[in-house]
């Protein structure tokens, strides 16, 4: 017999639910190589202006995620396949082309 998803997990994509999107918010950032606000020891001073956002392995999100979250797509990075946030960083940096601004292809969502 094969797993079946119960009615109650069925539902909408929550790619523009605001609640959702705070509390992945908050959850990720745990699991992050720096926490807002402060540099914690695994954080090395010379990624400070090397940030997920400007890497060309950063690979945003969609929805309310676009701004701030992507994954990780270089496979030299410790943070490859992770839900990243823009402002994190490693020393597997790799400069982007351009600037790291992005028009997000979903229209705005109202909070």
């Amino acid at each position: 017999m094969e797993d079946e998803i119960p009615d109650e997990a069925e539902g909408e994509r929550l790619h523009n639910d605001f609640a959702h999107y705070k509390g992945c918010h908050a959850r990720w950032l745990e699991h992050g190589n720096r926490f807002l606000g402060e540099v914690n020891d695994a954080y090395a001073e010379q990624w400070y202006r090397e940030k997920c956002g400007a890497c060309r392995y950063f690979v945003r999100l969609t929805g309310v995620f676009f701004d701030d979250w992507g994954a990780c797509t270089n496979s030299e990075s410790p943070m490859d396949r992770r839900v990243v946030l823009e402002h994190d960083g490693c020393d597997k940096f790799s400069r982007a082309d351009g600037d790291w601004e992005y028009k997000d292809p979903l229209p705005p969502l109202e909070e």
